[in-house]
């Protein structure tokens, strides 16, 4: 992304430019400092005060930027004298002077703090603090949505880039691969080559200019000759290495998203369907896409819900070692049955793929006996089965009519339910 670091270097040159031309010193509150940023015309005086500003965010304790982040969002809303008057000067037919006045000020205000040098790097950090407070401060949520709107056109589908990571990657992202892993940990060196330097291995990534050599989101693959459910087996280091071309089967076995500051920037979806052609070009023998996902809040939701759960399930809920049998009931029951109150699956990670089209396929009640797979579902595991043919039709049933798409033997699970 050499052209994008020229960029970058340009802007940072300008900026420099504009802390010499900056008439009198920045202004000591960080609000008045927007607020000049706001209404300021001169690109490179612009750029030296959005720089400014991110220069003392840094410097802020936390509780002063949750204060910052509520002197936005009272500060800069919307400006409902400009909302007025263009509702008063509307023309039939004609309301696009009242959407652009209707817009906060603090959408604007974020858009020109985006052009100073790092700064969407910079403002994704931001939103990541901003969504700590939010955790404890539900009227911060509007400036949030602000956020969230600006980044879900600066990071769509048309502006990121998929990169095949293997062991000839600058070891710059290696290392952050290996940090933002999220879902099965890398311990180490050996670990990761054995999961992005092995024939039968691949790893993806999404990137976006701004953000140069640090991934958005990656999946890594396993291909195999048949439906995995065991991820041990997968991540083992004696394994039998598997000749790419014999392969039936690609398993996306990890999907990690790498920056909490985009948390709901949807990456996901386009994510696993560009890896499905893109594995599909390399290997001809490919016919089946499928998972190998953890079931994270399943223990957690059961315990929660032992008393409302029919008796039979409500034992295996209340039981430190179900039976398989009984633990694969209770999952199928959780998947098919129990309704987020928002509607949809109740599992995040089925709401994820459920909302790309997978179908729900098989339920391996064994299959992570990790620490960390046991605390969350008692080690349970599922496939996830992305067929091309009937993705889109999958999609619309869930998303439109709520309903889980799941396979015959997955739906037998739930007996007399």
């Amino acid at each position: 992304m050499r052209g994008a670091s020229l960029l970058s270097d340009l802007v940072g040159r300008v900026a420099d430019a504009g802390r010499g031309l900056m008439s009198a010193p920045p202004a000591r509150d960080i609000a008045d400092l927007c607020e000049a940023v706001l209404s300021g015309k001169g690109e490179a005086t612009g750029l030296a005060q959005a720089r400014a500003i991110f220069e003392r965010y840094d410097a802020m304790t936390a509780d002063r930027r949750r204060a910052f982040f509520g002197t936005l969002r009272d500060r800069f809303g919307v400006d409902a004298a400009r909302v007025e008057a263009a509702w008063a000067g509307r023309k039939e037919g004609d309301l696009r002077n009242l959407h652009t006045a209707s817009e906060p000020r603090s959408q604007e205000l974020i858009r020109r703090l985006n052009r100073a040098p790092g700064g969407t790097r910079r403002l994704v950090a931001m939103r990541r603090d901003l969504l700590d407070f939010l955790a404890g401060d539900a009227t911060l949520k509007p400036l949030d949505d602000d956020f969230r709107h600006l980044f879900s056109s600066w990071f769509n589908r048309g502006f990121l880039e998929l990169r095949s990571i293997d062991w000839s990657t600058p070891a710059a992202i290696l290392e952050k691969i290996i940090r933002y892993e999220a879902v099965h940990e890398i311990s180490g060196w050996d670990d990761l080559r054995r999961r992005v330097g092995a024939p039968d291995r691949r790893l993806y990534a999404f990137f976006h200019p701004a953000l140069a050599d640090d991934p958005l989101i990656f999946v890594e693959v396993a291909l195999t000759t048949g439906i995995p459910g065991d991820i041990g087996a997968i991540l083992a280091e004696s394994r039998e290495m598997l000749e790419p071309g014999q392969a039936e089967t690609a398993v996306f076995y990890s999907i990690s998203n790498c920056q909490a500051g985009l948390r709901g920037i949807s990456f996901g979806n386009f994510l696993i369907k560009q890896v499905v052609e893109e594995l599909r070009r390399e290997f001809s023998g490919l016919d089946t896409f499928v998972t190998l996902s953890p079931v994270p809040d399943l223990r957690r939701w059961a315990r929660e819900n032992a008393d409302a759960l029919p008796p039979r399930l409500s034992k295996t809920a209340s039981s430190d070692t179900p039976e398989a049998s009984a633990l694969a009931e209770l999952t199928a029951y959780y998947m098919l049955v129990a309704r987020a109150d928002r509607g949809g699956a109740t599992d995040p990670v089925a709401r994820f793929h459920l909302g790309n089209g997978a179908r729900l396929e098989r339920i391996h009640p064994a299959a992570d006996r990790s620490p960390r797979g046991m605390a969350g579902s008692w080690g349970v595991m599922v496939n996830y089965l992305y067929d091309l043919a009937t993705i889109e039709r999958n999609h619309e049933a869930y998303s439109t009519a709520d309903q889980v798409i799941a396979a015959p033997a997955v739906r037998r699970l739930l007996k007399s339910h």
